[in-house]
């Protein structure tokens, strides 16, 4: 009985395994397309001209992520497991463009080191995420109702240009991203354990699993960088 059990155990975790690396090798892979396309954009003068001198086409590449962001999220139930791989990808592609300022705005030693703190910081509350006993489920009103004021008051302060409040707005915004990057992981964790109907479902959960990913990581490294990045004279 006792060796069905530890067998029945490890297979389940070798299951669960598989299917968070590859959630995190897709979110890997939409963060190394990101980055491409934001270190092209940076270096081709044209091509940040036709971005960024022209406001249709920089907010038009916002709502075109926005609208993605959405698309995958509410219907992805209603496309395929290759379809949604793709707006993935190409989601990735279309935020390096706007992502490319970074470079504009800061040099590229603090935007690298600030990648690897980024990247400590998520490691670490994935593993805590991942491993806790603890159910994170609690969190969600309070990271929920964070992420809803950083928004809020980021577009306010779009106005007000308060120095006060962009600090506030940013370590908010670091402590709620580092608890969603904790809670997704978790959650990632317990969708692989409910099991999938079929691989198409698993795949497409896959999908879900690194877009928020890719998001906690994304967001939380811009946060970091208004701390710790050293901007261009």
């Amino acid at each position: 009985m006792d060796s069905q059990f530890y067998v029945q155990r490890e297979r389940v975790a070798a299951v669960q395994g598989e299917f968070v690396r590859r959630v995190y090798n897709w979110m890997g892979l939409g963060l190394a397309i990101t980055a491409l396309v934001s270190m092209f954009t940076a270096s081709s003068q044209a091509m940040l001209s036709f971005i960024f001198g022209t406001p249709m086409v920089f907010f038009g590449l916002i709502i075109a992520e926005l609208a993605l962001v959405f698309a995958m999220s509410a219907g992805i139930n209603r496309v395929q497991s290759s379809t949604a791989m793709l707006m993935f990808f190409v989601y990735s592609a279309l935020n390096g463009l706007t992502l490319s300022a970074v470079f504009i705005a800061y040099t590229q030693s603090s935007i690298a080191s600030t990648f690897f703190v980024t990247a400590g910081t998520f490691g670490i509350m994935s593993v805590y995420g991942y491993t806790t006993r603890k159910d994170l489920t609690s969190w969600s009103s309070f990271l929920f109702m964070g992420l809803i004021g950083v928004v809020l008051a980021s577009l306010v302060n779009l106005f007000f240009q308060n120095e006060g409040i962009y600090w506030v707005i940013t370590i908010a915004g670091v402590i709620v991203f580092v608890g969603l990057t904790a809670y997704d992981t978790q959650k990632i964790k317990e969708m692989s354990l409910q099991g999938f109907t079929d691989s198409e479902s698993e795949r497409k959960g896959a999908v879900i699993g690194a877009l928020r990913l890719y998001l906690d990581f994304i967001n939380l490294f811009l946060m970091l960088l208004r701390i710790f990045g050293g901007r261009r004279d």
